[in-house]
C-alpha cells in the first residue's frame, strides 16, 4: 500500500454475556488475514468511540479477548441484538479493521416487580369482569429470558388477563370473575408470580391486597388507549406537552377521576409531570435528544372508589442542533522527517456529531495554505497527511489547525490544533562564510601557536549539525601539510606545529574539511592562505670585501686623489625583507676621520678632502651596517686603504701587519723541526747523507705534486641592481680570485672598479670575457725597472721558474709559489727572493714578512 492509502476490513463475533475475563473470543490474525508480527510492527490497538474497554487485544497471540465483565442489560438494556463496536489500528502502514462484537442475553436476571406489595379497594358492588391493573414485572434480560408468564394464587375471585396493545407491548390485568361479598370476607390476599422462558426458569412475585368496600361499580375510562406526542428536546420547564382525560360513568364523588404515573415510569418521573386533577402533562426537566430520543409512560386514571384505567404516552424528542463536532485523535506521527513524500498519513482522527440528520454530518477541513491534507478514509475517520515537500530548515514546526463543522442552522464548528514539528535530516552541507581566509604568522613563532580558527555553520540541527574540522592531506615544501599545521577537530582553530623561518617560505596555502555528524556526511572545503610575516632575524651579510683570516686586503688611495675620490665600495645584503632589509652604513672608527666618509645609503667609501704628504700610507676604517629593523642588526667590515703612489712604498708601510696565528704556529713548528734535523745531520755523517738524499727527494716530490696548472677561476656576485641608494653591489664590480693547491691561505683576491678591471663581465651573464693582459704581463717589466734602481742586480736566470725553482726550493715552499704559478704571482715571489738573498741569512729564519706580499693586490693601477 501507498502511504496514502488505508487498509480497511470488517470482522463480527457473537459472544454471551458474563464471559470470564480473558475469555477468547476470536481470532484475529486468522480471520483478518494479518500476521502477529505486524500486529508488532504495527503497533496494533483498539480505538472505541466511548473509550470503553470491554474487548482487549492479545498482540503476541493475534486473539481478541474479554477485557472485563459484559453485563448486557447495563451495556444495552433491552435493545436488542446488543453489540460492542470498535476498531483494530495498525500503524506504518495504516490499517483500519472494524470489528463488531454481538453480546448475546443469558439468563441471569429473575422477573421483579417495582413495588413489594399492592393494595387495591375493590367495591362489594363491582361485577364480574371488572378489571384491576397491575403492574408488569420487570426482567432485564431479552428475548425468551424476560417475563413469558404470570400466575395469580388463589383464583377464588381473580383471574389474570394479559391484553396486548395495538403497539405490540403488554400488559397484565387482574379481572373480577365472581362477585365479592365485603361480608363474608372483607380482605383477599393474593400473590403474582412472573415468570420467564430461561433455562432453567426464573421467577418472581409480589403480593396483591384486595380490600372490599362498597358500591362503586364503574372504573375510570381514558379517551385513548395510547397517546402519541412530540416534543423538542429545547423545551422549556413548564411547557404542556399533553392533557388526558378519562370518564366515570358513576356520580357524584365516586367520578372523580385522579390523573397519575403509573408505578412503571420512575425514569421519566424527573422530566415529566401530570396535573391530578386536570391530566396536564408539562415539562419539568431537560430533555437531551443525544441521551434518550422517546419516552413510555404508563398513566392511570383512579376514582375514589379505587377503580382505575391506565393508558400509555409515547412521547418522541425532536433532534436540534445543539451539538458541536467531537475532534479524537487515534493516531499521531510527531515529528515527521523533512523527506516524507507527499501523501505520508501523520494522523487518524475521529470525527463525531452527536446530533442526527443534518445536524449530524459533519466537513472536516484545514487551512489550504498549509502543505497538509485532509482526506476521509471511512465514516467518522479522516486521515491527516502531508500534500508537499517539507523542509525543516525554511518552517521547523506547524501549527495545524483542524476544522470541524456540522450542517445543521446554525451550523456549530469545533477546532483542534496539532502541533507538528519536522525532524531533520542530513541534507545541508557545512557551510564557511568564505571560500578563501587570510592568516598571518610572525617567524619564528613558537610551535602550537594558534593562527585563526575557521567556523563553519550548517543549517541542520543535532547531530547532523555537529560539525568536525580536519586538515585536508597536502604535500607543503614535499612534506605532508599536518608537519606543518594542525586543526582542532572541535573547534576548527588551527595551530602551527612547528617554527617558520620567512627566509625559506613565506607562505603556505592548506585546505581545511568541515563535516557534519551524519548519515552519510556531508562535507565542505575552505582554502586557508597563511602568510608568513618577516622578523629582524638576520644581520646584515658584507660581502665585499670579503674578510678572511689572516687576509689583509688594501685599496690604494693616490695622494692625487682629488675630493670625492671613490676608494671602493662596501657590499652588504640582508636577507630580510622590508625595513629589515634597509642597510645603512656608517664609519664607526678610523685612523683618519677626518679624510673618508661612507654613504649612508649606498656604502661607497669616498674622501671628502684633498690627501695631502702628510697624510699616513696606513689607513684603517671600520664601518658598520646596520639595518632598520627593531631592533636593529648590525654587522662590521674593516677595510684597509693604503695611502701611496707606488708599490715600493706600500711595502714598506704594509710589512708590519699581523699574518695568520695559526699559520704562524705551524711554521714556527716546521722551523724548529728542520733545525733539529739539520743538526742531527752534523753529529752522524751517514744520517745526514740519507736525510739529504731523502730531504731532497721529498722536495722534489712535493715540487712535482704543486706544478700543475691551477685555473683562474672568475667570481661574480650576484648583480645586484643599486636601486635608490640602497648600498648593494652594482654591475660594475666583480671578483678575481687566484690560488695553489698547496697553500695554506684561502686566496689572492683583487677588486677594482668596472672601468679599471682586469675582467670584463658579459651582462648577459652567461660568459667571461677573456682576461685583459696588462698589468699581468707588464709585470716582469717592473721587476726589471726595480732591479735597475736602488735594489740589488738580480740575475737574469733567477727570472725563469727552473732558475727559481733549483736555487731556493726552501724558500718556495714557504712562500707557496710554484713553477706553474700565474706570470704574475712568479714575478712577485722573484722580487721577494731577491729581497731574502741580500739579507744573506737562512731563508726559513728571517723571511717573516712574505705573508704580507703574497696578499697584497699587485693589480691596482695607482
Amino acid at each position: 500500500l501507498s502511504s496514502g492509502e488505508m487498509a480497511l476490513g470488517q470482522v463480527r463475533y457473537s459472544i454471551p454475556e458474563e464471559m470470564p475475563m480473558g475469555s477468547i473470543v476470536g481470532n484475529i490474525v486468522q480471520d483478518l488475514g494479518l500476521d502477529v508480527r505486524r500486529l508488532k510492527s504495527g503497533r496494533a490497538r483498539i480505538f472505541t468511540e466511548d473509550g470503553s474497554e470491554y474487548i482487549g487485544l492479545n498482540v503476541e497471540k493475534g486473539t481478541l479477548v474479554v477485557a472485563k465483565r459484559i453485563d448486557r442489560e447495563e451495556l444495552c438494556k433491552q435493545v436488542s441484538p446488543c453489540s460492542l463496536h470498535f476498531q483494530i489500528i495498525l500503524e506504518n502502514p495504516m490499517e483500519l479493521h472494524r470489528i463488531d462484537v454481538e453480546i448475546t442475553d443469558i439468563n441471569d436476571n429473575a422477573p421483579l416487580f417495582m413495588e413489594k406489595e399492592y393494595n387495591f379497594q375493590v367495591s362489594e358492588s363491582a361485577l364480574p369482569g371488572a378489571r384491576y391493573s397491575l403492574e408488569s414485572a420487570k426482567d432485564s434480560d431479552v428475548a425468551r429470558n424476560t417475563v413469558q408468564t404470570y400466575k395469580l394464587n388463589p383464583t377464588d375471585n381473580f383471574k389474570l388477563n394479559i391484553v396486548s396493545r395495538p403497539d405490540g407491548t403488554k400488559y397484565i390485568e387482574m379481572v373480577l370473575h365472581t362477585s365479592l361479598d365485603r361480608e363474608k370476607q372483607e380482605e383477599h390476599k393474593l400473590t403474582l408470580t412472573a415468570f420467564d422462558g430461561g433455562d432453567p426458569q426464573k421467577s418472581g412475585s409480589v403480593k396483591i391486597n384486595v380490600v372490599v368496600l362498597d358500591a362503586n361499580d364503574n372504573a375510570p375510562v381514558f379517551s385513548q388507549s395510547v397517546y402519541r406526542i412530540t416534543v423538542s428536546e429545547n423545551a422549556s420547564k413548564g411547557t404542556v406537552v399533553l392533557k388526558v382525560s378519562a370518564t366515570d360513568n358513576d356520580k357524584g364523588a365516586n367520578e372523580e377521576v385522579v390523573y397519575s404515573f403509573s408505578h412503571n415510569t420512575n425514569s421519566a418521573s424527573p422530566l415529566f409531570n401530570m396535573d391530578p386533577h386536570s391530566g396536564e402533562m408539562t415539562v419539568v426537566g431537560v430533555l437531551d435528544y443525544e441521551k434518550a430520543k422517546h419516552y413510555e409512560i404508563d398513566i392511570k386514571a383512579t376514582d375514589k372508589g379505587g377503580l382505575a384505567d391506565t393508558s400509555k404516552v409515547l412521547i418522541e424528542v425532536t433532534d436540534l442542533n445543539d451539538n458541536a463536532p467531537v475532534i479524537s485523535i487515534i493516531s499521531l506521527s510527531n515529528p515527521i522527517p523533512e523527506d516524507s513524500a507527499p501523501d505520508t498519513v501523520i494522523a487518524m482522527l475521529n470525527i463525531k456529531d452527536l446530533d442526527s440528520g443534518k445536524n449530524g454530518q459533519v466537513k472536516c477541513f484545514i487551512n489550504p495554505d498549509l502543505p497538509f491534507k485532509i482526506k476521509s478514509s471511512s465514516t467518522n475517520f479522516y486521515s491527516l497527511m502531508s500534500d508537499d515537500v517539507l523542509d525543516r530548515e525554511t518552517l521547523p514546526e506547524y501549527n495545524i489547525t483542524i476544522t470541524a463543522m456540522d450542517e445543521g442552522f446554525p451550523s456549530y464548528s469545533t477546532n483542534k490544533t496539532l502541533h507538528l514539528k519536522i525532524s531533520d535530516v542530513n541534507d545541508n552541507a557545512p557551510m564557511f562564510p568564505q571560500q578563501f581566509m587570510t592568516a598571518f604568522i610572525t617567524e619564528n613563532n613558537s610551535p602550537g601557536m594558534s593562527l585563526l580558527s575557521v567556523k563553519a555553520s550548517d543549517k541542520d540541527t543535532g547531530n547532523n549539525a555537529r560539525i568536525s574540522y580536519f586538515l585536508e592531506d597536502s604535500q607543503l615544501n614535499g612534506l605532508s601539510a599536518s608537519a606543518y599545521f594542525s586543526v582542532n577537530v572541535e573547534s576548527g582553530e588551527i595551530l602551527a606545529v612547528r617554527s617558520f623561518d620567512y627566509e625559506q617560505t613565506k607562505e603556505f596555502n592548506i585546505r581545511v574539511k568541515a563535516q557534519d555528524g551524519g548519515s552519510p556526511p556531508l562535507t565542505s572545503n575552505v582554502t586557508v592562505k597563511i602568510l608568513i610575516q618577516d622578523q629582524n632575524d638576520n644581520p646584515p651579510q658584507v660581502l665585499y670585501p670579503v674578510q678572511t683570516g689572516g687576509s689583509m686586503v688594501a685599496e690604494m688611495v693616490p695622494r692625487s686623489a682629488d675630493v670625492g675620490y671613490l676608494v671602493t665600495k662596501v657590499v652588504a645584503v640582508d636577507v630580510d625583507s622590508g625595513q629589515n632589509a634597509w642597510l645603512s652604513y656608517k664609519l664607526q672608527k678610523a685612523t683618519d676621520r677626518a679624510l673618508f666618509e661612507v654613504g649612508l645609503q649606498n656604502g661607497e667609501i669616498r674622501t671628502i678632502r684633498q690627501v695631502t704628504d702628510k697624510d699616513a700610507v696606513k689607513q684603517r676604517l671600520t664601518v658598520i651596517v646596520e639595518d632598520n629593523g627593531q631592533p636593529s642588526r648590525s654587522a662590521t667590515v674593516v677595510v684597509n686603504v693604503a695611502v701611496a703612489d707606488s708599490f715600493p712604498e706600500v711595502l714598506s708601510e704594509f710589512t708590519d701587519f699581523p699574518h695568520d696565528k695559526e699559520y704562524n704556529d705551524n711554521l714556527t713548528f716546521y722551523l724548529v723541526l728542520a733545525l733539529a734535523v739539520v743538526s742531527f745531520l752534523f753529529i752522524t755523517c751517514l744520517v745526514v747523507i740519507i736525510s739529504v738524499k731523502i730531504y731532497r727527494w721529498r722536495r722534489e716530490r712535493m715540487f712535482y705534486k704543486s706544478s700543475g696548472n691551477l685555473p683562474v677561476i672568475p667570481y661574480y656576485p650576484p648583480l645586484y641592481a643599486d636601486v635608490g641608494g640602497t648600498g648593494t653591489l652594482k654591475q660594475a664590480f666583480s671578483y678575481e680570485v687566484y690560488g695553489t693547491t698547496d697553500s695554506r691561505a684561502s686566496d689572492v683576491k683583487c677588486s677594482r672598479p668596472f672601468s679599471q678591471n682586469t675582467l670584463s663581465v658579459d651582462h648577459s651573464a652567461t660568459r667571461t670575457v677573456p682576461r685583459q693582459k696588462t698589468d699581468s704581463e707588464n709585470m716582469l717589466t717592473e721587476v726589471r725597472s726595480f732591479n735597475s734602481g736602488t735594489a740589488p742586480n738580480i740575475p737574469p736566470t733567477l727570472l725563469s721558474s727552473t732558475s727559481l725553482s733549483q736555487r731556493c726550493p726552501q724558500f718556495l715552499n714557504t712562500v707557496k709559489c710554484s713553477v706553474s704559478t700565474s706570470q704574475q704571482i712568479l714575478s712577485y715571489c722573484v722580487i721577494i727572493y731577491h729581497i731574502c738573498i741580500n739579507e744573506s741569512t737562512m731563508i726559513a729564519g728571517k723571511c717573516q714578512r712574505w705573508n704580507f706580499y703574497s696578499r697584497f693586490s699587485l693589480d691596482q693601477k695607482s
